[in-house]
């Protein structure tokens, strides 16, 4: 018993430590507030418009059966926030938790005959060519005119300024930035598990 209750305190304590101290969960997280929802009929509209339009479009332009689906689950889902809240707070310490953000980029994966650009990555050559996501942190500052943007940034950055990775596009920066990529892209998995 004594075993379990200091594996919780350590738990507990390594918890606490991943989080970011600046602003409380309470504040950010309303969960009096109801869950957002649509109406299933509204999914299936939505998700029928992506298949008859932009995935038919891909797949007769193309030639390329692509998938339709991504699912990340939500271990990696969390992670990836604790590692954007952590590394930001650690590296600035005025860091507000409400200003950080995931931009989902649309990009797709390389041709077979490009795939050593995926060298080092483990992701299988089943997923050539096909669509996937790229989630990439933002934080809000204000642009020039004093209105705040959600900018991309690397909370690694850590020379004191936010890496506005926007800006960096022209600055030829060619470091690891922090990104969650490749979730369970259908297909190739089974479509067997979704409802739409």
């Amino acid at each position: 018993m004594l075993f379990l209750r200091n594996l919780q305190s350590q738990l507990t304590l390594k918890y606490k430590l991943m989080k970011t101290q600046t602003t409380s969960e309470a504040e950010i997280l309303d969960v009096a507030q109801p869950a957002n929802t649509m109406s299933y009929s509204l999914i299936q509209t939505l998700v029928n418009n992506y298949r008859n339009n932009q995935l038919i479009s891909v797949k007769e332009k193309l030639g390329i059966d692509d998938a339709h689906s991504i699912h990340f689950d939500l271990t990696t889902l969390k992670k990836f926030i604790a590692d954007i809240e952590t590394l930001a707070s650690a590296n600035n310490s005025s860091t507000n938790v409400g200003d950080l953000g995931i931009r989902f980029y649309y990009a797709a994966y390389p041709k077979l005959e490009n795939w050593d650009v995926m060298n080092g990555i483990p992701i299988g050559k089943q997923y050539a060519e096909k669509h996937t996501l790229v989630m990439v942190p933002t934080i809000k500052r204000q642009d020039e005119n004093g209105v705040m943007l959600s900018y991309d940034f690397n909370p690694m950055s850590s020379d004191g300024k936010v890496l506005a990775m926007a800006s960096a596009k022209n600055a030829g920066i060619q470091s690891d930035v922090v990104c969650q990529n490749h979730g369970a892209l259908i297909p190739p998995d089974s479509v067997k598990t979704e409802s739409f």
